[in-house]
């Protein structure tokens, strides 16, 4: 599959690049997709939710009325879960939502993110962007130049480029990340995913 890269201006260059079929020309595999995007969401949480239960209620422990001869329900605490104050019944305990997945499962799943992408005409390849400062309006008139102001946007970058990332840092719509750390949930998430010349060395080289 050939691309044609372009500048930071938006024209096309006399440059193209081959993207390896094995990666952006495979059948997607949905399931892949869905155990990976289920675990990147799942290990993101932080699994801090807490609510007391009835050990844990400030409160008297008296029994509130006599066992038998009421005619209602026995009652033996105020913090009990069916009164209004009482502890939390089964409530949420702090947790790890974490879970395993196969290296080779995850490569499949990027492989078939990419693939999506290639074939919705949605992947671009632009010269390696190399900015002196950060400066955000710099790095928003390259995204003008590729007409790219509206949409989500993700920038794959061949290495930690701390200038790129600093210039997009507080655009909503755009996120910069390293070739060697782009996951699954990142690329279909973006409506186009731009990649810059010296990533795509890294990208082949990680998912092969």
């Amino acid at each position: 599959m050939e691309v044609k890269v372009i500048d930071s201006k938006g024209k096309a260059t006399s440059k193209k690049v081959t993207l390896a079929d094995e990666i952006f020309g495979i059948e997607p595999n949905d399931h892949a997709i869905y155990l990976d995007v289920k675990q990147h969401l799942a290990n993101k949480r932080q699994g801090t939710h807490k609510s007391k239960e009835r050990a844990e209620i400030a409160g008297s422990t008296r029994k509130l009325k006599k066992q038998k001869g009421t005619g209602g329900a026995r009652a033996g605490s105020v913090k009990s879960g069916t009164r209004v104050g009482g502890g939390r019944i089964f409530g949420p305990r702090p947790r790890n939502y974490h879970f395993k997945l196969n290296i080779k499962l995850k490569r499949l799943a990027r492989k078939s993110a990419f693939a999506y992408k290639a074939k919705m005409d949605a992947i671009m390849v632009l010269e390696d962007v190399a900015l002196t400062t950060p400066k955000t309006a710099e790095f928003k008139s390259i995204l003008a130049n590729l007409s790219l102001t509206n949409d989500k946007v993700l920038v794959i970058v061949g290495e930690g480029n701390d200038n790129v990332y600093l210039s997009s840092r507080n655009l909503q719509r755009v996120k910069v990340v390293a070739a060697d750390s782009v996951n699954t949930y990142d690329v279909l998430n973006a409506k186009k995913v731009v990649l810059t010349e010296s990533s795509i060395a890294t990208i082949e080289n990680i998912l092969n």
